[in-house]
């Protein structure tokens, strides 16, 4: 079985795993891109950054995370993950809960116009 990868506005992800309870994303910022700032109701989520820099933003607070680093988001909690560059941002997203639909975004800001 052929991984899944999504091509978005900033990036992709690529799903690694998808199994009951868990889902394990391998997701790819441009350099200057960033993801919504969202939440979710189903989910929590851990960030484990691989290559780059990320400028991660949980629940208002921000602060910037090289290689090797990680940070916890509670399902219901905002965040938004950003790439300063000038690469590729690299991280691993394991998500834990019940539900991982797409529809289980809740988007407060969005660059691109997706606002939910």
């Amino acid at each position: 079985m052929r991984p899944e990868r999504d091509v978005r506005p900033w990036g992709s992800y690529t799903v690694l795993e998808d199994a009951a309870g868990h889902k394990v994303k391998r997701i790819d910022v441009l350099p200057g891109a960033r993801l919504s700032y969202q939440r979710h109701g189903h989910r929590s989520e851990h960030w484990f950054i691989v290559a780059g820099e990320a400028d991660v933003t949980v629940d208002g607070r921000s602060e910037r995370l090289g290689a090797g680093h990680a940070v916890d988001v509670p399902a219901g909690v905002a965040h938004r993950v950003a790439n300063p560059g000038p690469g590729e941002l690299v991280f691993i997203e394991v998500q834990h809960g019940d539900y991982f639909g797409e529809d289980d975004i809740e988007r407060l800001d969005d660059d691109y116009g997706r606002v939910s």
